[in-house]
């Protein structure tokens, strides 16, 4: 049995067990006064196994906001999917989750550590 440094470093390997790459899309999260605030989202490819939670984490740092938590999602069963669809994914996503935070269960939410996180009703 593999031993993985963090949740996200877990769901990665599922991941990419089922696919030889995936589209992942990202948004990050703020948690201030007891609610959730999207703060920015993007697409990716991830291509072998070279990507763990020390490095995401880095790039996420770079968006330039304090944010609290990731939410990650596959933009498709299929693997890795053209840029242009990942992009109207990402926009239904993003809007659905305005809509419905609870949609972030359908995901992967971790916290800045690559902790799986659990979203509670009010």
């Amino acid at each position: 049995m593999t031993e993985y440094t963090t949740d996200f470093d877990e769901w990665l390997a599922k991941c990419l067990a089922e696919t030889d790459g995936f589209t992942m899309l990202v948004v990050l999260i703020g948690m201030q006064d007891g609610g959730i605030h999207l703060l920015r989202s993007a697409h990716l490819h991830v291509i072998g196994n070279e990507l763990d939670w020390s490095n995401l984490a880095t790039h996420l740092d770079g968006a330039g906001v304090a944010w609290d938590a990731v939410a990650l999602f596959r933009a498709g069963q299929e693997g890795i999917v053209a840029d242009d669809v990942a992009r109207t994914r990402l926009g239904s996503l993003v809007k659905a989750l305005q809509g419905d935070r609870t949609i972030i269960r359908d995901g992967e939410f971790l916290n800045r550590d690559g902790l799986r996180l659990r979203l509670d009703d009010a």
